[in-house]
């Protein structure tokens, strides 16, 4: 993505049903660059940057023969899989629809109900070699709760990981403010090679969200 220089503010025309909130939410839209660039190169959200970043700089796609992405919807960080390792089967999970991707098998279903993991390993035909979440819980504005929500998601996600992927894989998660809890890193750095947080540039400076990057999973023997 460009990182030139921003356009002139764009000005939000004035709507008399709009709420302070939805008004500046979409006055950030019409700003934000990413936003534009997602638009410009057909990606489904600026979320797309955030992946293709952390690719960038860890090499997370390299070589990867099959992929699952957690939290799909819209779609951007299984259009980034595909865009940059072609040949990979993805498949993605979410509560919310989601367009069809070529490429990419998707199910509509909560990740935390029981037929889930079955679902996704069945149509990987396989060990996958990189687990991805951008999953979060909604949030109900008690910043502590929100946080043990998503962390109750990480987790799972993590046991997912754990359970499924094939030696040497790599697993990445999006957190929140403070980073991976304690036990959670400790799980991880006791089954991966390596363990690092990292907030890529797209993320926007005054969200709290970080990502959990593992890498080098050492196999079901080490857990």
């Amino acid at each position: 993505m460009s990182r030139g220089g921003r356009d002139p503010d764009t000005r939000l025309k004035s709507g008399k049903k709009r709420t302070v909130s939805s008004a500046r939410w979409l006055q950030r839209q019409l700003n934000d660059p990413y936003v534009k660039q997602a638009k410009a190169d057909g990606y489904r959200s600026r979320a797309a940057y955030k992946l293709a970043e952390l690719d960038e700089r860890f090499g997370l796609l390299k070589g990867v023969q099959r992929v699952v992405d957690l939290g799909i919807a819209p779609g951007g960080w299984s259009q980034v899989v595909r865009a940059r390792a072609p040949a990979a089967r993805v498949v993605g999970i979410d509560l919310l629809p989601t367009e069809p991707i070529p490429g990419v098998t998707i199910f509509e279903m909560d990740f935390m109900a029981d037929a889930a993991p079955a679902a996704l390993q069945g149509a990987l035909d396989g060990p996958p070699d990189l687990v991805l979440s951008d999953m979060a819980a909604n949030t109900v504005g008690h910043k502590q709760t929100d946080h043990l929500r998503t962390m109750g998601l990480v987790e799972t996600a993590v046991d997912f990981a754990i359970s499924t992927l094939a030696p040497g894989g790599g697993f990445v998660a999006k957190v929140f403010a403070g980073g991976t809890d304690g036990e959670l890193l400790t799980i991880l750095k006791r089954n991966f090679a390596t363990v690092k947080h990292a907030k890529p540039p797209a993320s926007r400076k005054d969200s709290s969200e970080w990502y959990v990057i593992a890498q080098g999973f050492k196999g079901r023997a080490a857990g």
